[in-house]
């Protein structure tokens, strides 16, 4: 990604969703970060943007959105048809290997998301104490090993990289999210509303000071 410049964070906290793919007509992460941009949660405003399920383009955007905004937080949000919960991703991987074409119909296979670049990234959110929050109110959560290796990895592992490499973003934290289908897309689905609440307790979560101990909470896979 372009490098971005040398800044302090502004007090705005950047919620991304993608567009539509692979045939269908609406994009849960992109309804979901909508429905929230202009609020404010603990005193920050959230800006929501949508990226292009593209491999190369997604991250260009996002980059272009950092430099304007250098935000104190980001919450890159993705669709995961099949998942029963909001997952909280662990581990970016610096790996594209798409089982499907993107929206421009690009199909990379074994392609390194930055060359030379480490081989993965944790989660820069707290995500057992956000997963325990998720819990607590009452809403399905799980702790996710892998993003895949579709637009959404490539995402997550491009917004690590950046944060992990340019010093303007020193103090930003970021991490990606995955939700399930919506009612009419699928099954198993949530409900617009629920995924709407879930992100304002993830932003509210990874904002307050508290979250930032950890939390031992169980959050493991054994496959």
């Amino acid at each position: 990604m372009p490098r971005t410049h040398a800044s302090t964070p502004t007090g705005r906290v950047l919620l991304t969703g993608f567009d539509p793919f692979d045939g269908d007509h609406v994009n849960p992460s992109w309804r979901a970060v909508q429905a929230l941009h202009g609020r404010r949660i603990l005193g920050r405003r959230i800006v929501a943007a949508q990226l292009p399920t593209e491999f190369g383009t997604s991250l260009r955007a996002l980059s272009t959105l950092l430099d304007q905004l250098r935000p104190e937080l980001v919450i890159c949000v993705g669709q995961a048809g099949g998942r029963d919960a909001i997952s909280l991703e662990r581990v970016a991987i610096n790996v594209d290997d798409a089982p499907i074409p993107d929206n421009a119909g690009a199909q990379p296979v074994d392609v390194p998301v930055a060359p030379g670049a480490p081989a993965a990234y944790f989660s820069g959110l707290p995500i057992k104490a956000l997963l325990a929050a998720l819990q607590r109110e009452g809403l399905s959560a799980a702790v996710s090993q892998t993003a895949g290796t579709f637009v959404c990895n490539h995402v997550f592992y491009g917004l690590m990289h950046t944060l992990a490499t340019h010093p303007g973003l020193r103090h930003t934290r970021g991490g990606f999210v995955h939700v399930p289908w919506l009612p009419g897309q699928g099954t198993p689905h949530m409900g617009l509303d629920d995924v709407v609440s879930g992100l304002r307790v993830l932003v509210r979560g990874a904002l307050a000071a508290e979250a930032a101990v950890g939390v031992r909470v169980g959050g493991g896979a054994t496959h």
